[in-house]
C-alpha cells in the first residue's frame, strides 16, 4: 500500500478540509488507457445524455459486469482502505453499522439488497459542459465515500472544469470548496455527509458535488462509487 493510501492521513485531510487527494495514483499511459475505454460501447450498460435529464451537459457512461481488470482492481484496493474510514465516520454520527473488510463482501450486501447495477463510470465533458451539484446515492445501502480520478491534464487538454464540492451544515449557509487535481490524481469525497467536530460534539454535514464549466478542450474522468445501483 502506497504511503498517500495510509488511513490516517486520508482521515486527516478528510475531516480538515472535507476531502482527500491521492496525487498520481494513476500514471499518464494508464489515464490514456481508461480514457479510451468511453469508445467500446460493449464495456458499458448504460449511457447518459446529461442534458436530457437536467443534470447538466455532457455525458457519462456506467461499466457493465465484468468491470475492466484496472478498474476493478483499484475498486477493491481503494475500498480496503476507505472502509476503516467509513467505519470512523458511521460511530461519529451514532451509527452501530460495521462495513464488511472487503469490496466482495459489499457487492454480495448490496445484491441481497436489490442493488446488483455496478456504478463505476466514465464521464465525458467538452466545452460548455458542467454537471449540477448531486449525490450519488443509487438506492438505500450507500457506502459513504466515493473516488473521483481525473484522466485528463488540466491547462493542457482542457480549461475549466474544476471539482465542485458544497458542504452544508446547519444554521449555516453551504461552503463551496474546489479541489485541486492533476491528470492522474483522484479526490475521496463524501457521497452524502460526513462528521463534523462542534462545540456539542459530532454533527452531519450534508455534501455535493458537481463539475464547473468546461471553457475548452476534453476533460475525461473515472468514478468509482463502492456500492451498487438498484
Amino acid at each position: 500500500m502506497r504511503a498517500d493510501l495510509h488511513p490516517p492521513a486520508l482521515g486527516e485531510a478528510l475531516d480538515r478540509d472535507g476531502y482527500a487527494v491521492l496525487p498520481g495514483l494513476i500514471d499518464p499511459e494508464a489515464c490514456a488507457g481508461l480514457a479510451a475505454l468511453y469508445e467500446h460501447e460493449a464495456l458499458f450498460r448504460k449511457t447518459v445524455i446529461m442534458g436530457r435529464h437536467a443534470f447538466g451537459r455532457g455525458e457519462y457512461r456506467y461499466f457493465a459486469r465484468p468491470l475492466p481488470a484496472p478498474v476493478q482492481a483499484l475498486r477493491e484496493e481503494l475500498y480496503a482502505t476507505l472502509a476503516p474510514l467509513a467505519d470512523v465516520w458511521g460511530a461519529r454520527l451514532g451509527q452501530d453499522r460495521r462495513w464488511p473488510a472487503t469490496h466482495g463482501e459489499l457487492t454480495a450486501e448490496c445484491a441481497a439488497a436489490g442493488q446488483d447495477r455496478p456504478t463505476p463510470l466514465l464521464l465525458r465533458y467538452g466545452p460548455d459542459d458542467y454537471n449540477r451539484l448531486h449525490q450519488d446515492l443509487y438506492g438505500p445501502l450507500v457506502f459513504p465515500l466515493q473516488v473521483v480520478v481525473l484522466l485528463d491534464a488540466p491547462g493542457r487538454d482542457f480549461t475549466g472544469g474544476e471539482l465542485v464540492l458544497t458542504e452544508g451544515r446547519a444554521r449555516m449557509q453551504s461552503r463551496p470548496i474546489v479541489v485541486p487535481l492533476g491528470q492522474g490524481d483522484a479526490a475521496v469525497i463524501p457521497v452524502r455527509e460526513r462528521p463534523v467536530a462542534g462545540a456539542r460534539g459530532w454533527s452531519r454535514a450534508t455534501m455535493r458535488h458537481g463539475v464547473s464549466e468546461i471553457r475548452s478542450g476534453l476533460r475525461r474522468t473515472l468514478g468509482i462509487i463502492f456500492h451498487d445501483a438498484a
